[in-house]
């Protein structure tokens, strides 16, 4: 049990972390989110908050229900950044970068389950 928590709190620290950083756009990624993917002005501040709550979500304990809809809140964001660069044809040899965040959030998501099972047994 040790050892699947201290592997849930690395990748999800890291994806934490990563989301968080995504969550502050310099002005070149601010730019380029209004520019050549075309959102409005208000979504970068709108999607940084979700950002922000999501990986609150995801790190505060006790709240399973709200967890979950984290996970699947952060898994949009990514997905839809990923989707929108392919859409506007941004996608070439740097976008596998773009794979680091899928990791993360699955490994984190997977320990997270795998945690509360033995956690289940410990009490069963």
């Amino acid at each position: 049990m040790k050892r699947t928590k201290i592997i849930y709190w690395i990748f999800t620290g890291l994806f934490g972390v990563f989301m968080l950083f995504t969550a502050m756009p310099s002005e070149e990624g601010t730019a380029l989110i209004t520019g050549p993917l075309g959102y409005p002005d208000y979504f970068v501040s709108f999607i940084a908050i979700a950002k922000v709550l999501g990986v609150i979500g995801i790190l505060i304990p006790g709240f399973p229900r709200v967890r979950e809809w984290a996970y699947a809140g952060l898994f949009f964001d990514i997905i839809s950044a990923t989707y929108s660069f392919y859409a506007v044809n941004m996608i070439g040899a740097g976008s596998l970068f773009m794979l680091v965040p899928f990791g993360l959030g699955i490994g984190s998501y997977i320990y997270h389950h795998k945690l509360l099972r033995e956690t289940a047994a410990l009490k069963a």
